[in-house]
């Protein structure tokens, strides 16, 4: 096996050419020195996209300083995104995370150069470290195929890439970039502990990251022999993981195993998986798969959501017109979870905004995207209590969602059911 050698970042994006489809590894482990050489280039070039989940850190490539040169079309708009995309200049592609490298695979979405960062090789193989997401087929397909190895981006068990599918290899040794959370609000602790009563010990936990998901975690301290199969996981999981609370003991793939495919936290979280045989880093292929998910028993979902209309409509990716995220793995853990025999699918929510506003809405804003369906959806969470919507008729949703929502709010929401449905509900 021949090592490519190391060249400058400058002299690797030389290969992209104007209207190129570019991936990038995403999260904390966005490939900055290729992105930085990039825009030295953009004179050169037109119409090159970005694909990519959310990334952290600068975004030039979807800034208006580099229109006609560059084009943004993430899968999910992260903060450093959301004013491009509402200003014009970057662009959304929905699409369930699941889906994203079956889009790359199929050939549905060109890819024609891969930029990732990985770890130091060991014995020719290198890790995609905290972002595995669907850089694995982008790595497949494209023509052009960049990584930065950096010795900050920890050697993590799971899919694993050789070194040899590189066509170009620099160097970088900055850190990755970190992540902390505000502590739990009032309201975090409390719709954390209705969610936690309805985790059985034994269950297989998916979840995202931010204080509330933090705020379950807390409500989960005494429970034993819990799994983890989820995207991505942060602290908050971790410290159940470092209690034992998490050990994968009931899982029925995977045993004893956290899986994942990326990650956002602190350096705790990134030095916890390195060459951590307890962690396995996957493709989005597998972590996403419904199929998948539905394998391990028990399996609870947990995801957020901006506002959820009385019919069970969820809308999690966009206020209004405006995309504020994108539709993640929501549907895809959904749908997994209720195929899981003894699973749950949960949507956990403030039923207000910090404006004072009910999250629990007559109808969804004019533009919002659903991405839960109302076929779908089954509990839903606030701090006033937990209800199932499965196998609920519409009337019966909306007297269930109205019993949840923000007492000041519940007359409101009796009127606008009234008017929907000619009676009383």
């Amino acid at each position: 096996m021949q090592q490519l050698p190391y060249i400058s970042a400058l002299e690797a994006v030389r290969a992209v050419r104007s209207g190129d489809h570019v991936h990038l590894s995403s999260i904390a482990s966005v490939p900055q020195i290729l992105i930085e050489a990039l825009c030295e280039r953009a004179g050169e070039l037109s119409g090159v996209h970005f694909h990519h989940f959310h990334t952290e850190g600068p975004a030039p490539y979807g800034s208006a300083a580099f229109a006609g040169s560059f084009l943004d079309q993430g899968f999910f708009v992260g903060p450093n995104l959301r004013a491009s995309v509402r200003e014009g200049v970057a662009d959304y592609i929905p699409t369930n995370l699941f889906e994203t490298q079956l889009m790359y695979r199929s050939g549905s979405l060109p890819c024609d150069v891969a930029m990732v960062q990985v770890s130091e090789p060991v014995n020719g193989m290198v890790s995609l470290g905290t972002s595995v997401d669907c850089s694995p087929a982008a790595l497949e397909v494209a023509r052009e195929r960049m990584a930065v190895v950096n010795p900050q981006v920890p050697f993590a068990e799971g899919d694993l890439v050789p070194l040899d599918r590189f066509t170009a290899l620099v160097r970088d040794d900055r850190p990755l970039i970190t992540s902390t959370y505000a502590s739990p609000s009032a309201t975090d602790l409390e719709i954390g502990r209705r969610c936690a009563a309805l985790i059985p010990d034994g269950a297989c936990l998916q979840m995202g990251i931010g204080s509330m998901p933090n705020a379950i975690c807390a409500s989960l301290v005494s429970h034993k022999h819990l799994g983890l199969h989820t995207e991505m996981f942060s602290d908050g999981a971790l410290a159940l993981i470092r209690r034992g609370v998490i050990d994968g003991a009931c899982k029925a793939i995977d045993k004893g195993k956290v899986v994942a495919s990326f990650l956002l936290g602190s350096r705790e979280v990134y030095d916890f998986i390195r060459e951590n045989p307890q962690v396995q880093m996957r493709d989005i292929a597998y972590t996403n798969d419904p199929r998948v998910i539905a394998r391990n028993p028990g399996m609870v979902s947990i995801n957020s959501a901006i506002e959820i209309d009385l019919t069970g409509q969820v809308c999690a990716d966009s206020i209004g017109t405006h995309i504020y995220s994108g539709a993640g793995g929501q549907l895809d853990f959904v749908r997994g979870a209720k195929l899981s025999k003894g699973g749950k699918a949960i949507i956990a929510l403030a039923s207000r905004t910090a404006r004072g506003l009910s999250k629990i809405v007559p109808m969804l804003r004019p533009g919002a995207g659903v991405v839960t369906p109302r076929a779908d959806v089954q509990w839903v969470v606030t701090e006033y209590g937990a209800v199932n919507l499965y196998g609920k008729s519409l009337q019966e949703r909306a007297r269930l969602l109205i019993s949840i929502a923000h007492p000041e709010d519940r007359e409101a929401l009796e009127r606008a059911a009234f008017e929907r449905f000619n009676r009383a509900i």
